[in-house]
This record gives structure tokens, C-alpha cells and sequence, in this order.
């Protein structure tokens, strides 16, 4: 499972990060939980689990924040808050279930098990569509009004990422990770040019732009005002 652990304590931290790792986990560890909210929005997580008292975003409100963008993924908190009223609280912010430290690893990796059988949503996102482009991810192909677009497979996965994002201006450096991997800024142009690549597909043949480019910001697209 991709899972991201929420936690400011170096110690708790890194000892249920390694107990996850040692089960086969990928475990991407924060410590603010401003850093956790964007982590889960831009990224394929299967499961949270997330302390309550953080740095810049308690865990109440991350979990809220996660649910109010319709993030379906399972949460476990975990936490020193014991009391019944904080255990009713973080259920009815949207968590699944509640773990109160000091905790056995085993039974935390127990519970994890038990989640990852439940069924699971089944109103997957299929196709995309911002205005009259429409993009069929099963299909990997794209339409705009009625005509086909031919894409390769970078230029699908970057207009993937932009139209799961729509109205939002998505950075160069979040753009070379999620479509090309990249980590860091090698100081290539592939992103500027597949976008002026995408652009000559998407839009040059059509009367109204939806691939905007924000100059300093990023690239976002959206549906005409």
C-alpha cells in the first residue's frame, strides 16, 4: 500500500515508518500537516495515517479538508488524544479508525490489514472533461467537439494531471515529478515544449483556449468564463 504517515514526532515517526516499511508499505513520512493535505492531493494514496496535534494543519482539520475534496482513501488516527469525546471527533471528521498512544505496532499493522478488505469504491473516475475537451483515461485518448485526438503517452499524462486539477496552476517542478519522474530541476524544457506540444493539439484547432500559461506560476487549464 501507498500510505502517508502524518507526524511531527521524530521518534514515533520513524519507528512506525520502518514498521511499515519492514510489512512492504511505501510510506511517505511528513511533519505539518499543511504538507500532508498537499502530499494527498497530488499523489495516489491508498491510506492515511495522520496524528491530531501537528504543525500547520491539525489532523482534524486535514481530515476534513481531505473528505470536503471528495478523497475516498481510508484514515487511521493516531494519537495520545484518549478520550471518548476526541475518538468521536476524529470519526466524525471522516476517519476511519482511531488509535491511541502508547500503541503495539502489531496491532496498528492488524487494523491496517483490516481496512485494505474492505470493498472498494466503486465510482472510479473514468473519463475527464473541462468544457468540450473530454479525456477517456480506460480508453488513454481524447475528443474535442467530436474530433479525435491522437496523444502520446507524456502528452496524455500531462494533460491527465492538468484536467484532474482543472482552475488550479500546476508548477513546472510538480509537473516534471508527476509525468517525468524527476525529483529536482535538471534545467530541461521538456515541459515547455510538450505543453506547446499539447497546445497545438487541444487548442490551435479550435476557437476558444483552455491551456493557459501563468507566467512565474505554472500551467493551468479551465473552461471559458
Amino acid at each position: 500500500m501507498k500510505i502517508v504517515l502524518a507526524e511531527d514526532d521524530a521518534t514515533s515517526g520513524a519507528y512506525v515508518q520502518k514498521a511499515l516499511v519492514e510489512q512492504g508499505h511505501v510510506v511517505d513520512w511528513v511533519t505539518d500537516g499543511r504538507d500532508a493535505l498537499a502530499h494527498c492531493l497530488y499523489n495516489d494514496v491508498d491510506l492515511l495515517i495522520t496524528d491530531r496535534m501537528m504543525p500547520g494543519m491539525d489532523g482534524l482539520s486535514l481530515v476534513k479538508s481531505l473528505r470536503a475534496t471528495k478523497a475516498d482513501f481510508p484514515v487511521i488516527f493516531l494519537t495520545a488524544l484518549s478520550d471518548v469525546e476526541d475518538r468521536v471527533e476524529g470519526l466524525n471528521a471522516g476517519g476511519d479508525d482511531y488509535m491511541v498512544k502508547p500503541f503495539h505496532v502489531s496491532e496498528l499493522l492488524a487494523r491496517i490489514a483490516a481496512l485494505s478488505r474492505r470493498p472498494q469504491p466503486s465510482n472510479q473516475i473514468t473519463t475527464l472533461q473541462v468544457h468540450d475537451l473530454v479525456l477517456d483515461i480506460l480508453e488513454r485518448r481524447a475528443e474535442r467537439q467530436g474530433q479525435g485526438i491522437e496523444l502520446h503517452n507524456k502528452e496524455f499524462t500531462l494533460l491527465k494531471l492538468l484536467m484532474e486539477n482543472a482552475g488550479r496552476v500546476i508548477g513546472r517542478s510538480l509537473i516534471l515529478e508527476r509525468v517525468w519522474d524527476f525529483t529536482f530541476d535538471p534545467g530541461t524544457t521538456v515541459v515547455e515544449t510538450h505543453i506547446s506540444k499539447l497546445r497545438a493539439k487541444i487548442d490551435k484547432p479550435f476557437e476558444t483556449q483552455l491551456l493557459h500559461t501563468m507566467r512565474g506560476m505554472g500551467y493551468t487549464i479551465r473552461a471559458p468564463r
